[in-house]
């Protein structure tokens, strides 16, 4: 977590203890801190502040989209669109309307690259596609979307536009997220992603789009999400948010220089090695490459003896053994969805944190494949 985002989170549990749904002064003043977060996140996304829904996580803002815009319109259609790359949270969602609920889901395809075409999405909208998904910015292999593109592709169907979602937890900070720039109605958001607190994160709502909840049982968020608000943790995730995007555009040069730096040492001093993903439109922060000859899973073990933590897939999917859904969506040679791992790097990365990981790379892959 941010120290700056620590105090805010710390002075506000001190301070703003009450319960923010209550007419006494303490609560009242809980409301207020809400409030103040609630407007800090629409003017980084450019909404009004109403279209803001504050959440437990990216999964949980992931789920009332899906299932609260597919409940919501089931009456007008049973049909959605996503992609084969997009977060568990979404997929999983998808398949639960698929075997409870009677809809059908179109799962559109990737290249090798990653990106999916936005001629696609629109070459699948029916006239019962009631919901369009697609990840911003893929959290795996850090492939960044033309959301503005698919979003007109969207608007120029004929007689029908399906409402357009995407997951931007791994954008925030990264990308610009004005809503209206990229013509979305719904995005989610979380604050583990920019370094603010674990179980936090928002949901933006265009307004007039209605959503069937998820969690019921009290009036908080307009209705859309029972339950006592945290203020310290919503005032976190809003300071985290505001730093985060008032320095993505230095922050994200100096990382595409050292993402680029360590990609090309990799790829020029190990033999079979491959990036995943689009070189140029992938996150500032991300690299994934795959290994001939090396697991995955043992190599993310070896480099963690060494004081290094990379990942082989989605942290939310790091218990299974079978190779990554997104890997094997780009339709990689079966030896290479399993030898990959995810890089990340951050704001404290340095140069001599990428020349030791290229170091412990070539020692550590020396190692497993002897």
């Amino acid at each position: 977590m941010d120290p700056r985002v620590e105090r805010v989170v710390l002075r506000h549990l001190k301070n703003d203890w009450g319960n923010a749904s209550s007419v006494h002064e303490v609560g009242q003043q809980a409301k207020k801190v809400i409030e103040d977060s609630r407007k800090k996140v629409a003017e980084v996304l450019g909404c009004k502040t109403q279209e803001i829904i504050f959440t437990g996580s990216g999964t949980e803002s992931d789920n009332l989209a899906i299932f609260g815009i597919a409940r919501a319109y089931k009456k007008l259609g049973k049909h959605i669109i996503t992609s084969k790359i997009e977060h568990p949270a979404i997929l999983r969602s998808c398949q639960q309307l698929e075997a409870r609920e009677g809809f059908k889901v179109t799962y559109l395809d990737v290249g090798e690259s990653g990106i999916i075409d936005a001629g696609a999405v629109k070459r699948a909208i029916r006239s019962d596609t009631v919901l369009v998904s697609v990840m911003y910015a893929n959290n795996e292999i850090g492939t960044v979307q033309s959301i503005t593109e698919i979003a007109k592709a969207i608007g120029r169907f004929k007689n029908h536009k399906p409402i357009f979602h995407t997951d931007a937890c791994q954008a925030g900070g990264a990308l610009s997220l004005n809503v209206n720039g990229l013509g979305v109605d719904l995005m989610t958001l979380n604050g583990s992603k920019i370094y603010g607190p674990k179980a936090t994160g928002c949901l933006f709502v265009r307004r007039g789009i209605d959503l069937v909840p998820l969690i019921v049982g009290g009036s908080q968020e307009r209705g859309l999400r029972a339950g006592t608000e945290s203020p310290a943790l919503i005032a976190g995730f809003a300071k985290a948010l505001e730093l985060a995007d008032a320095k993505r555009v230095k922050e994200g040069t100096r990382l595409i220089k050292l993402r680029d730096y360590l990609i090309a040492k990799i790829l020029s001093g190990i033999s079979g090695s491959y990036l995943n993903g689009d070189a140029a439109r992938r996150l500032p922060n991300n690299i994934n490459i795959s290994f001939d000859d090396v697991h995955g899973e043992m190599l993310m073990l070896v480099l963690d003896q060494m004081g290094i933590q990379v990942s082989t897939g989605s942290a939310c999917t790091s218990t299974l053994t079978e190779p990554s859904h997104v890997i094997r969506a780009l339709g990689l040679p079966e030896a290479m969805t399993r030898g990959n791992i995810r890089i990340t790097l951050g704001r404290r990365t340095t140069k001599k944190d990428a020349d030791c990981v290229v170091s412990a790379l070539f020692k550590a892959i020396n190692r497993l494949r002897q």
